[in-house]
């Protein structure tokens, strides 16, 4: 005989009958309960406002936890942001600090180059018309004598003697003369020995080179020495080849004969010179053409 059919089945088990049957009166009393809730929340809503409150007051904690996870996530992103923002701007400003500062120095070189052409004006605009202007092409520094180079010579007039001098004073004096290019005997070498006075007094002396960028200042009358530091020294016109009054030195440092002075027209800081005429050949010049003043005084004399 064939054995029966398994009766493992909800039909068969009285529990799990019960179970089932448990479970949709729930649900039935949990749709009807629903259905009173929402009648009754239409029909009077201040009913449920205590049972509104507590489902607040249960889930209140869980929404402050939530609101402050949100707010940290928020600052934390707004940092972050303010730190990318931050460092954007600082690059931006780099960048413009260094524009400006290329400007800056684009306008010393634009001013450099204004005083330079006015310095050209000045010497082309002298009270005497200079044989030539030159740049100064080179001069040596790591020697006791001191020459420096200009690149125009014999074919432009320039003779053997001649002064030279830029914008802001004596320079020194041509020493060779070429074709195209002549070499200066600067004012510090030590074969240099210029006759010069005080500019504000009669009070002579002679600057002699040193072979180290400076000048020695030596009176001719030796004693109490008058000299003061800050004394400025110009041409005297004695002796030739330069032309009374133009700048020659500042008193540095005073000595028991004279003092050691700076030279105001540094060779080294000079761009471009002129070439004038011998100051002795114009003097005798004048010498040898007698004037209406010169004759009263030999009437006078007689």
């Amino acid at each position: 005989m064939a054995p029966p059919s398994s009766r493992r089945s909800s039909g068969f088990s009285k529990r799990a009958q019960y179970s089932v049957f448990t479970g949709y009166v729930l649900a039935a009393l949990g749709a009807v309960l629903g259905l009173a809730l929402l009648a009754l929340s239409l029909w009077q809503p201040p009913a449920l406002a205590p049972l509104r409150g507590g489902a607040n007051d249960v889930v209140s904690p869980v929404g402050e936890g939530t609101a402050a996870v949100r707010s940290t996530s928020n600052d934390v992103w707004d940092t972050i942001s303010a730190f990318w923002n931050a460092g954007r701007q600082n690059a931006a400003l780099r960048e413009e600090v260094e524009i400006a500062r290329i400007r800056l120095e684009e306008a010393k070189a634009v001013e450099q180059e204004n005083e330079r052409l006015k310095s050209l004006v000045a010497l082309s605009e002298s009270q005497i018309e200079p044989v030539a202007v030159a740049r100064l092409v080179g001069s040596t520094a790591t020697s006791s004598r001191r020459f420096a180079y200009i690149g125009k010579g014999r074919s432009e007039g320039i003779e053997v003697g001649m002064p030279v001098r830029s914008a802001r004073g004596v320079v020194g004096r041509v020493l060779e003369v070429a074709r195209r290019s002549s070499r200066i005997l600067l004012l510090t070498d030590t074969e240099s020995v210029l006759p010069v006075r005080r500019s504000t007094d009669e009070t002579v002396a002679f600057a002699e080179g040193r072979g180290d960028g400076l000048l020695r200042i030596r009176l001719i009358n030796l004693g109490l020495n008058p000299l003061e530091v800050g004394d400025v020294f110009v041409t005297s016109g004695t002796g030739g080849y330069y032309r009374p009054g133009v700048a020659v030195g500042v008193l540095s440092e005073l000595t028991p004969d004279g003092g050691i002075a700076r030279l105001i027209a540094d060779p080294s800081a000079t761009d471009f010179v002129s070439i004038e005429p011998i100051y002795e050949e114009a003097a005798t010049d004048s010498a040898l053409v007698p004037t209406e003043t010169t004759l009263e005084e030999a009437e006078s004399d007689r």
